[in-house]
């Protein structure tokens, strides 16, 4: 599923109505999708009012499509409609004329109450259907809007967003007195959805769909229901918080359409494709080797949650490379890895380590590197010979010329994952881009993606996808960017977005199980990239999963072990 600007759209609609798929069809679709979203979420709908707010554009005409449906379902429906133009039924009846508002004529046809903004100076009328209705829909301003709200569209979002604070709150004050309790019991919390429930129609009415970038006058959505593939604003904050729950309705536009942009949202379907093969007949040399250079005195936790997430999904051998003294403390948490002990100073993995290592390492299909290392001068000694850049740390003195230039390492390393300390101690080197074998995976935070691109953090987070495309390129190397909605690119400019923003997941320790997940993919012969959207998605799913469970305050990062066999269940069925 490709992730669109507006323009981009706009290019495939155009191309749709071109083809012969009108934007008349393409519309029925739409606020077909809408009602049955509707439908599938709220219960009792035919006792519930559902109140649409019809602006003049497209996303107005979807609106009005949605409430036909919905009345012609039984459910009760009342339309309130800014600036789009009144029509009477009587003026229209028999009406087939172009250009004429057909949607507009055939709510009229039926006889749903609507009532227009220019009628109701004081918005009176809007604050009486706001207090009947359950359910409100947002179809005043679509996709295409950047500028801001102001004069009567903004009065009604005010009185809109006022109105249902008043309603939530006095339905959670009527639940904690219930039964005299100054604290609801347990059975008593609304079930989902809550009420007034709101759904906007392909995005909150204000949302920038390019830039993510909200209008202090939008009216936050509990659910949006977008057409034919995501908008950018929907996967970008501060916009996407305001989305709720999105969906993506088809409204029968060919998927070819889209086939040249390069930005992907990540689906179950598109993970399914991808799982590494479970053959019956397998044995643990099957399902590869995977070996984690990673922790230290200091930080076992780190390598404890790596290397169970490694063995969680599915990798057939972990083996734990560590400092000699952690060994007692993992050990009795961590039963199922083997265990390659490597000479230390004060709890840090020596340099000395490295011949080991290199010996080693070439007998496994992944190598991790990097989880609670620490950048004590051990650890980065130790980073930099692996790598062999401990040279290319030193500034050479004089004039360099171009026979001197770094060359990549000679000595075979499996495929890399490189996280938390291997990043940030490649970071203090020049040249390290040129030092990294080509195709590892790096997953770095923001603070960590803006040491190795030598800016700040705030530069990251302005452009999260435009920036990790362009680095991995630059790099040659597999970026995973991590965050809400984390995005994955590979050196030729394929680019996935994961369509998880969990606060939960914002802990310490999350970002070592991500990364082992990845290096237990990658043992079992994912591609680089693919393991890393497949790790990044099943990380992601497992966080959700906890949510469900726990909630999302409290979710620690070994909650997510046991969950991952879970998730890639949910996703192979």
């Amino acid at each position: 599923m490709k992730i669109v600007s507006v323009e981009e759209m706009r290019r495939i609609e155009q191309a749709a109505d071109a083809g012969g798929w009108s934007y008349d069809t393409m519309m029925e679709h739409a606020g077909q999708a809408v009602a049955t979203a509707i439908r599938k979420r709220v219960s009792d709908l035919r006792k519930r009012l559902t109140l649409v707010l019809v602006g003049p554009g497209n996303n107005g005409g979807d609106g009005l499509v949605a409430a036909r449906y919905l009345h012609d379902e039984g459910c009760p429906v009342a339309v309130y409609c800014w600036k789009r133009r009144k029509i009477t039924k009587e003026s229209t009846k028999g009406s087939t004329k172009s250009g004429e508002d057909q949607n507009y004529r055939l709510v009229q046809e039926r006889g749903i109450r609507t009532l227009h903004a220019a009628d109701d100076a004081d918005l009176s009328e809007l604050r009486r259907l706001l207090r009947e209705a359950d359910v409100i829909v947002d179809a005043f301003l679509g996709t295409g809007v950047a500028r801001p709200i102001g004069g009567q569209l903004k009065d009604i979002l005010d009185v809109a967003k006022h109105e249902l604070r008043e309603k939530r709150e006095a339905r959670e004050t009527a639940e904690m007195r219930e039964g005299g309790r100054l604290f609801p019991s347990f059975p008593s919390f609304p079930s989902f959805p809550s009420f007034p429930f709101v759904v906007a129609v392909d995005c909150p009415s204000g949302l920038n769909c390019d830039t993510g970038a909200i209008d202090p006058a939008a009216l936050p959505a509990n659910l949006t229901v977008t057409f034919a593939e995501p908008k950018r604003g929907h996967c970008l904050f501060p916009g996407a918080a305001a989305c709720g729950e999105l969906t993506v309705a088809d409204i029968g536009t060919d998927p070819a359409l889209a086939t040249d942009i390069s930005l992907e949202l990540a689906t179950p379907q598109m993970i399914a494709r991808l799982l590494p093969a479970r053959p019956p007949d397998a044995h643990k040399g099957t399902f590869g080797k995977a070996l984690l250079v990673v922790g230290s005195v200091n930080y076992t936790g780190a390598a404890y949650l790596a290397g169970g997430a490694a063995t969680r999904v599915g990798a057939g051998l972990v083996t734990m490379a560590v400092a000699e003294s952690l060994y007692r403390v993992l050990a009795v948490a961590l039963h199922e890895p083997t265990w390659l002990l490597l000479p230390e100073e004060t709890g840090v993995i020596a340099p000395d380590a490295i011949k080991l290592v290199r010996e080693k390492a070439a007998g496994y299909q992944a190598l991790l590197l990097g989880c609670g290392l620490t950048q004590e001068k051990p650890a980065v000694e130790f980073v930099h010979r692996l790598l062999d850049i401990d040279q290319a740390a030193r500034p050479r003195i004089g004039f360099v010329h171009s026979h001197e230039t770094a060359e990549k390492p000679t000595a075979s390393l499996p495929p890399l994952v490189i996280d938390a300390d291997g990043l940030n101690i490649l970071a203090q080197a020049p040249d390290w881009p040129q030092r990294v074998p080509p195709n590892s995976v790096l997953t770095p935070h923001p603070g960590e993606m803006a040491r190795l691109c030598r800016c700040k953090t705030s530069e990251v987070s302005a452009d999260r996808w435009g920036l990790t495309q362009a680095k991995a390129a630059e790099w040659d190397q597999v970026v995973l960017l991590k965050g809400a909605y984390t995005v994955v690119a590979a050196p030729d400019g394929r680019t996935v977005v994961l369509p998880f923003a969990n606060p939960g997941l914002a802990s310490g320790g999350t970002g070592d199980v991500l990364a082992g997940t990845i290096v237990g993919l990658l043992a079992q012969g994912l591609a680089p990239f693919d393991a890393a959207v497949v790790g990044g998605y099943l990380h992601g799913l497992a966080g959700e999963i906890v949510r469900k469970e726990l909630g999302d305050a409290g979710m620690v990062a070994g909650d997510l072990l046991p969950r991952l066999p879970m998730a890639i269940q949910a996703i192979a069925n």
